[in-house]
């Protein structure tokens, strides 16, 4: 048979497999669209076959469209297609149709369709503005909208508008909002497949699996409904879908033992091996049954065959990002409606199926309809750095169907710039370019940069999930190092340690490493390598960590936030952190991979980030004023002396700080003082010109009026010994204590002319005297603008009545005392009239 008649039974094999698929009738449509207006939106049912149909049609069907480039966010899925669409034209991927992927490329001088993961169409756009040869550009299950989707769309759509007018644009999905993707695109048409779906009956559990008596695992919740799912239904493939790989192998290792003898068990997540990745796709070639646990890769793009029921766990795991602890976090969350919708759609492609739900059906009603972009949620650094490769600093000029928050990508420029990789007016330096044509997270890219060769080991391992796996359950320590040395020698590592070293991640991690090696052109080590803390420390300057004074464990950041690590952490000691990897509470963060670094190593090694201070506070832990000065990386404290020479006024500020954390009984503010302030209180209630004395006005105001003192004193004791009550009244000047004296005097004159000291308290001036030394007094004293109280006492001091109407009581209740008090004290005057009496003498020392 000659080439031009392979070729064109080929070409009947696959217009034949694709005339059966559902997208078909959509796809004149689709292409008529493009021709007319250059760009267009695709809505196609799970199944609906456009993955596979709609570049084979267009690549046909369009008079001229050059290379096709389609974005596949998976690279399984992307793997997939390629290999699917080449499988249909009757040949091996990287012919007419290839991939590129991270890693793996499979194209050639005669590729027409390339399918590409996410980050490789961005690097195209960098490299090659104009996409020369390129004629239309394809998003594939934009639903997902992930991070690098939206910029590529960007990036897309400005050349598209400013450079190649030509160039052909189109979004499939098979659940999304169609209209505000086809209005970014200018207005362009939406083509609806209408599909061919195959009914899925969804099963709900009868109460929900956590029950708060008898708690137990999800994993094993599942399990037990995988078990049921396996039995209810004795035909057909059964995909169970987890939120990720920890999961899945939990999930394994619970259902093994109870697998019937003709269900095989796979294994499908993205960083499975390639091969494994097949073989959960592809049918079982001896006719068993097939058991998949996949994680959300499993959602769209990948038909498995012989699939006629799922079961969904509902979680799934997202990135989220806390712009104020600058940290990602890996949080496992409800599936939204349509991605449940999506998942129970696998069980339905070929025929009719069934969906199990680890959840009520009236916990359903609880679900968000659609999940969250990644723009929103993600730490938005390799974003920030691609907008200013491509010369944009302002994201609300960019074509973005939802911008970047603000915050968010405000931390993200702060953090390059701390990188070096933007200058101080944002735009990208040199070091910057260079960290952006690698295929990293800008950290690890300046790690990689800054470290040379021996760097990459490094960067590939932190990239990779952990290569170590807990024995029996117990949490891993964070010690990095112990990573490093199972990724050097995993043999004699697993002969000397309990942990279990992945084989299949360490096999990676290698590849990966001289892949990066080539990309960056390391082939020569640095002159003086750095030690893997010091690389740690580069790439994460915001996670370097001081241990708390208070206890092993505990570490303050540089960002200011707080990280932890179990007591027991072989780490938890340490003086200093160079952190990797947390788990991103913004509270305080768990430390997961970490290496112990020098105080010497941070002083020469990151000294471009140290400032010089001088700190002059007060220590309320320990009651006293400290005076250092401070080497300091970002919030983090590197080097402490004290600062002997410290200027009187920030100690005596520091002092008052003191004063006011513990109140005025921290300087012993005595009765004298007291008094004082209370009768200068109520002077400015009655008019004076003086400011408030209360306690709390008092200690807000202690600069007026205690500074003097402070300035004299190093410490509280000292500050206790000044004399309060004159420093109180030296901060009033001359008028000011005039219109105290006038309106709050010291003392009541009595008729005698004795002195009776006047107690100015809560209840209002007042004070204690004897009956007789009011005798001739027919007013009521006024003080302060109030009644004066008074206490009457008797001859021996004790109290007799206690009024604020003196001449009431002199013809009143003063009969009833005199008769009580002329028989016990006959020696003392008790006149009828006392308001006309003339007062005795009394003795010295009586009121």
């Amino acid at each position: 048979m000659t080439d031009d008649t392979t070729r064109a039974q080929s070409r009947r094999n696959w217009h034949e497999a694709l005339a059966d698929l559902p997208v078909a009738p959509a796809l004149p449509a689709l292409a008529a669209a493009l021709e007319k207006t250059g760009n267009a939106v695709l809505v196609a049912p799970p199944g609906a076959g456009k993955t596979t149909a709609v570049p084979l049609h267009l690549q046909e069907a369009l008079p001229d469209p050059g290379r096709i480039v389609m974005l596949e966010p998976r690279r399984l899925a992307a793997r997939a297609a390629a290999e699917r669409m080449a499988a249909l034209l009757g040949e091996k991927a990287g012919q007419t149709v290839g991939y590129r992927m991270r890693g793996e490329t499979r194209v050639s001088p005669c590729t027409r369709i390339e399918v590409v993961t996410e980050g490789i169409l961005t690097r195209m756009i960098q490299r090659d503005p104009m996409l020369e040869g390129v004629g239309l550009v394809i998003f594939d299950e934009f639903h997902e909208r992930s991070l690098h989707a939206d910029l590529a769309l960007a990036l897309a759509r400005e050349v598209q508008t400013a450079l190649r007018e030509d160039l052909m644009l189109l979004v499939m999905s098979a659940t999304m909002e169609a209209e505000p993707v086809a209005a970014l695109l200018g207005d362009a048409p939406v083509v609806r497949a209408e599909g061919r779906s195959f009914p899925v009956e969804i099963r709900h559990l009868p109460r929900p699996w956590q029950d708060p008596r008898r708690p137990r695992p999800m994993e094993d919740a599942f399990a037990a409904l995988l078990l049921r799912a396996l039995e209810e239904e004795p035909a057909g493939g059964v995909l169970g879908f987890l939120p990720g790989e920890g999961e899945i192998r939990r999930v394994a290792r619970a259902m093994t033992p109870h697998l019937p003898g003709m269900v095989r068990l796979h294994l499908l997540y993205g960083m499975a091996d390639p091969s494994a990745q097949r073989r959960a796709i592809l049918p079982e070639p001896d006719g068993r049954r097939k058991l998949v646990l996949a994680t959300s890769i499993a959602e769209t793009s990948l038909t498995i065959e012989g699939l006629s029921v799922v079961v969904d766990s509902g979680l799934a795991r997202r990135n989220r990002f806390d712009p104020s602890s600058g940290m990602d976090r890996l949080v496992t969350e409800r599936v939204t409606r349509a991605e449940a919708t999506q998942r129970a759609g696998r069980a339905g492609r070929t025929g009719p199926g069934v969906c199990y739900r680890l959840w009520t059906r009236g916990e359903e009603g609880g679900l968000k309809s659609w999940p969250e972009p990644e723009i929103l949620r993600a730490d938005l650094a390799p974003l920030a750095l691609e907008m200013a490769l491509w010369g944009a600093d302002d994201p609300a000029a960019m074509p973005f169907l939802d911008p970047p928050p603000a915050p968010a990508f405000s931390a993200a420029r702060s953090l390059l710039q701390e990188l070096g990789a933007l200058d101080a007016s944002g735009r990208i330096t040199p070091h910057g370019k260079r960290l952006a044509a690698l295929p990293l997270h800008p950290r690890l890219a300046h790690m990689l940069v800054m470290g040379g060769a021996d760097a990459a080991e490094l960067a590939a391992l932190l990239e990779e999930r952990d290569v170590l796996l807990p024995a029996s359950g117990e949490r891993l320590p964070a010690d990095l190092s112990l990573r490093l040395e199972a990724l050097r020698d995993p043999e004699r590592f697993s002969r000397s340690h309990p942990w279990k070293v992945v084989r299949g991640r360490i096999a990676r991690i290698r590849r990966e490493a001289r892949r990066l090696v080539r990309l960056a052109r390391l082939e020569e080590a640095p002159p003086r390598p750095l030690p893997p803390a010091v690389l740690v420390a580069l790439a994460w300057p915001d996670r370097i960590a001081r241990r708390r004074a208070d206890g092993a464990g505990r570490f303050l950041m540089a960002s200011g936030k707080g990280a932890v690590l179990p007591e027991e952490d072989g780490l938890a000691a340490a003086p200093f952190l160079a952190i990797a990897e947390t788990d991103g509470d913004p509270r305080e963060a768990r430390i997961r991979r970490a290496l112990p670094i020098g105080r010497e190593e941070l002083l020469a090694h990151l000294a471009d980030r140290i400032r010089e201070e001088t700190l002059c506070r007060w220590d309320g832990r320990r009651r006293k004023v400290i005076a250092l000065r401070r080497k300091m990386l970002g919030a983090l404290p590197i080097v402490e002396e004290h600062w002997a020479d410290c200027p009187a006024e920030l100690r005596a500020a520091a002092l008052l700080d003191g004063v006011r954390a513990l109140g005025l009984g921290a300087i012993g503010f005595d009765d004298r003082a007291r008094r004082l302030a209370r009768r200068i209180e109520a002077a400015r209630k009655a008019g004076a010109p003086v400011p408030p004395h209360d306690e709390a006005a008092l200690l807000a105001d202690l600069e007026r009026w205690l500074l003097p003192a402070a300035l004299e004193a190093t410490n509280l004791s000292e500050l206790a010994r000044a004399p309060l009550a004159s420093l109180l009244e030296a901060a009033l000047d001359w008028s000011a204590r005039k219109a105290v004296d006038r309106l709050a005097p010291a003392h009541f004159v009595t008729p005698t002319g004795r002195k009776v000291p006047i107690d100015y308290g809560d209840a209002g001036p007042e004070i204690a005297v004897r009956l007789q030394a009011l005798f001739g007094l027919d007013t009521h004293p006024v003080v302060a603008g109030q009644p004066l109280r008074i206490t009457l006492l008797s001859p021996a001091g004790r109290p007799l009545q206690t009024t604020s109407d003196l001449p009431g009581f002199w013809r009143g209740a003063y009969g009833e005392v005199r008769k009580e008090m002329r028989g016990r004290y006959p020696k003392h005057p008790w006149p009828e009239a006392p308001w006309a009496a003339t007062p005795p003498k009394i003795g010295k020392g009586g009121r």
